[in-house]
């Protein structure tokens, strides 16, 4: 995996632009931020984070000042793992992967990121699928086991998606955002019940 393991370590709690890594400001990449709020209701429902806190959006300037801000998904403490989201190029419209707009392609990359972080930094698999006790990975919906990234038939809303047990039996376990409604009614009453507090 390539990425920024420890971006934390360099001084995570700066200003953005200003060469040190920040946290993002609040209100400059609504489309990222909207997708992380969506993920961040599966990490509650389903990680007992460090500090509780959910992820946040971390913004590390280009040193050469060439590129633009790059927006990794962070724990709270500022450390990220793997690639930026490509923020600067939703923001200023220069062929960005994902579009600008197309919020399933946005919340499937902020997704990823957070599941590269999580995952790398906590050294643990994440989320799992209650099914099968194994990882899943952020599809759109309706895709089968040979789907591939950058296919264009694939049309669903994104989810997170479940290779399956050794008879192949891959599914859809849930859309992005409510890994909630698959908990067991004890688990899924609890967690409201903390929402509430």
């Amino acid at each position: 995996m390539s990425g920024r393991a420890g971006t934390g370590d360099r001084g995570c709690r700066g200003e953005p632009g200003r060469g040190e890594p920040g946290w993002a400001e609040a209100g400059r990449w609504p489309e990222l931020e909207a997708a992380l709020a969506v993920v961040n209701r599966d990490v509650r429902a389903t990680l007992t984070l460090p500090g509780r806190e959910p992820l946040i959006l971390m913004v590390v300037p280009d040193p050469d000042g060439f590129d633009g801000d790059q927006v990794y998904v962070a724990m709270a403490d500022g450390r990220s793992h793997g690639n930026p989201v490509h923020s600067d190029d939703l923001e200023e419209g220069t062929e960005p992967e994902p579009e600008p707009g197309d919020a399933a392609a946005v919340l499937t990359v902020v997704a990823e990121a957070a599941q590269e972080t999580l995952m790398e930094l906590l050294w643990q698999v994440w989320p799992l699928c209650r099914e099968h006790g194994t990882g899943m990975h952020p599809r759109p919906a309706g895709t089968s086991g040979e789907w591939y990234p950058g296919e264009t038939a694939a049309v669903g809303p994104p989810v997170w998606w479940c290779r399956g047990g050794r008879a192949g039996d891959c599914h859809d376990a849930s859309l992005i955002g409510e890994l909630a409604d698959t908990l067991p009614g004890k688990e899924r009453r609890a967690l409201r019940r903390k929402g509430r507090r």
